[in-house]
């Protein structure tokens, strides 16, 4: 995402309200997840930047903590991003010191990806910050319609994984 100025940031999120309180408030779903996951990302942007972290590096950094020492290709595939857009990440991050790359003795072919002592205690800085943009976003809500909006948010991903199952097997391909 682009470095935008404070005052272009207010004019897109006034849009943005505008847009969904005003103009089109029963615009449809889709648009609404979109909109809400992309300022779910514009606040947390703005807070691992004080860490110095870019956005890009987060998806990377919050797989490995779960599973270090993954190939590039796996690491890529977990992120759902282009193993040129990881390789271009994990160079920038090896070269912040966060993670190490290198072959396995009997695998001279694939590339892991290891955390370094550096990368993982970012997980103590940059956790917290995720998670007070949780607090935020979900501000003014009851625990009752959190837990409808986490149940309804499950089911439409698992209704999207099994369309998305069935059109592979339409296709007579292999499950992704």
């Amino acid at each position: 995402m682009a470095r935008l100025t404070a005052a272009r940031e207010a004019e897109i999120s006034t849009r943005l309200l505008k847009h969904w309180h005003e103009t089109v408030p029963n615009d449809r779903m889709a648009h609404l997840v979109k909109d809400a996951a992309r300022g779910f990302l514009r606040s947390l942007q703005l807070r691992l930047a004080t860490q110095g972290v870019s956005l890009g590096h987060w998806s990377f950094l919050r797989i490995l903590w779960e599973q270090d020492g993954l190939t590039q290709r796996a690491l890529s595939q977990e992120a759902g991003v282009m193993g040129s857009t990881t390789l271009i990440a994990l160079r920038a991050m090896e070269s912040l010191g966060y993670i190490r790359r290198a072959q396995m003795a009997g695998n001279r072919k694939n590339m892991y990806v290891f955390l370094t002592p550096s990368g993982r205690a970012l997980k103590q800085k940059l956790v917290p910050l995720a998670e007070e943009v949780n607090r935020l976003a979900l501000r003014g809500l009851d625990e009752a319609a959190i837990a409808t909006t986490r149940r309804s948010l499950l089911v439409m991903l698992d209704n999207l994984a099994r369309d998305n199952l069935l059109a592979h097997a339409q296709a007579g391909d292999r499950a992704p």
